[in-house]
């Protein structure tokens, strides 16, 4: 030891002042508190208002005998984390649904602000906002984890509302990976989810997990209090690993279309450099020569630092050539490419070419106004004034172009699910029968 710091010990010893400069370590600042200051200010308190109608019916029948509204007011407190710093964010489904009105502040108790639902998933329960910032406003916005990079038993934080106290920090370990994938139409629940000791509570819903590294490796979804029976339990928390959320945000936020125009590849969400995972057939990115497994390098002549900052550079520019350079293996190259609306590939003609039937959207999904002979549809027993009300167990899409895309992503032979309403004789009376049809796409 040399005799400054024989000095220095000595000295503090004594009761005596460190010189500026030289003072020991903080020994409380551990990867706990750095974690804890890289990542609350991506944390945000979401507050909600709703309307639920009234379930009651004698409630229903005595407000509607006095003239009054037949739903009540719902608030509902939750949390969420930005990830991009254009200000998208991530929180539960179930944390926002149903609201007429979303509020965030911060966990660090800075500015408030509305926010807008871009795209929710009930099946996954992640949805994805967007805050209603100034013009040019950045926020900070955390991390995520490689979907792989889990250590069980590693500690982990929760951040996030719990019951409606603000920015708090709860820690534990992670208890259990993932057990199982999802199955296909199966409800997310505990198996497919990470476990943690970390106490979560009403409020920390859509808050993030994170490992010492500061990175996102969940979505705080639920707390386990009691067992089937009724026992109590502790110490069981649940968040929605960081693979899950990035396959829910693949499907929420796909970049094979941007601004309501069509670019035709997808790049996997939570990589950087972004990589290329599939390009669909005829489209402006295959024309373009983009491949599997390509490296996105520059996109207009910029970096783009997320999935999101990606499809915003292609909007940008989404009426000219856009230049993108990428990489492959080693090699570097340059391409251009022109996106086209998507609406002039995705109709009602691409519906007829699939399937053989011409669509007429209405409140309840689609009704099928003419049937082609020798076509899918006709070879399944579909007739005209037929009601689709839902397509491969899920709600229909939104619009003409949303079935067509929804067909697009089929290969030839491969089978559509509708499932169809429509009016039969049964004597002198008429009657409803619902079915499921199985077509082949062509």
């Amino acid at each position: 030891m040399n005799w400054n710091r024989k000095f220095l010990l000595v000295l503090a010893c004594l009761g005596g002042a460190l010189p500026i400069g030289a003072q020991e370590t903080d020994i409380r600042r551990d990867a706990t508190v750095n974690a804890v200051e890289q990542v609350m200010p991506s944390v945000v308190n979401i507050a909600t208002k709703g309307t639920v109608p009234v379930q009651d019916p004698f409630e229903q029948f005595r407000r509607q005998m006095l003239g009054q509204q037949l739903y009540d007011e719902s608030y509902s407190l939750g949390s969420g984390v930005v990830i991009d710093e254009n200000g998208y964010l991530l929180t539960n489904d179930h944390v926002i649904r149903g609201a007429d009105q979303i509020q965030v502040r911060f966990g660090t108790g800075t500015n408030d602000y509305e926010a807008t639902v871009i795209k929710s998933d009930a099946k996954s329960d992640v949805a994805l906002l967007k805050l209603k910032a100034r013009p040019g406003e950045k926020f900070h916005a955390i991390k995520l984890a490689k979907e792989d990079d889990l250590l069980l038993g590693e500690t982990v934080l929760a951040l996030g509302n719990p019951l409606g106290l603000g920015g708090s920090v709860t820690r534990g370990i992670l208890s259990s990976k993932s057990r199982m994938a999802p199955r296909q139409g199966a409800k997310l629940d505990y198996p497919n989810w990470l476990q943690t000791d970390a106490p979560i509570n009403p409020g920390n819903s859509g808050g993030p997990l994170v490992n010492l590294r500061g990175e996102l490796i969940g979505i705080n979804v639920a707390v386990l209090n009691e067992t089937a029976s009724g026992q109590p339990v502790q110490g069981i928390g649940f968040a929605i690993p960081i693979r899950l959320v990035e396959d829910a945000l693949s499907e929420i936020f796909p970049t094979e279309f941007v601004k309501s125009y069509w670019f035709g590849a997808r790049v996997k969400v939570g990589s950087y450099p972004l990589v290329i995972t599939s390009v669909q057939p005829d489209s402006p990115a295959g024309k373009a020569g983009l491949k599997v497994g390509d490296v996105v390098m520059q996109v207009n002549g910029k970096v783009p630092k997320t999935f999101i900052d990606f499809g915003d550079l292609l909007a940008s520019n989404a009426v000219s050539e856009i230049p993108i350079t990428y990489r492959r293996g080693d090699q570097v190259s340059d391409a251009n490419l022109r996106l086209v609306p998507e609406s002039s590939v995705f109709n009602a003609a691409l519906v007829r070419q699939k399937l053989g039937v011409t669509l007429e959207k209405s409140s309840d999904g689609f009704v099928i106004t003419k049937v082609e002979a020798e076509s899918p549809a006709s070879k399944a027993g579909l007739t005209p004034q037929t009601l689709i009300w839902a397509v491969d167990r899920q709600s229909p899409p939104a619009d003409i172009t949303g079935f067509a895309k929804l067909l697009y992503a089929k290969k030839r032979g491969e089978t559509v699910l509708l499932h169809t309403l429509t009016i039969e004789p049964a004597g002198d009376f008429k009657v409803l029968r619902r079915n499921v049809v199985e077509l082949a796409t062509r």
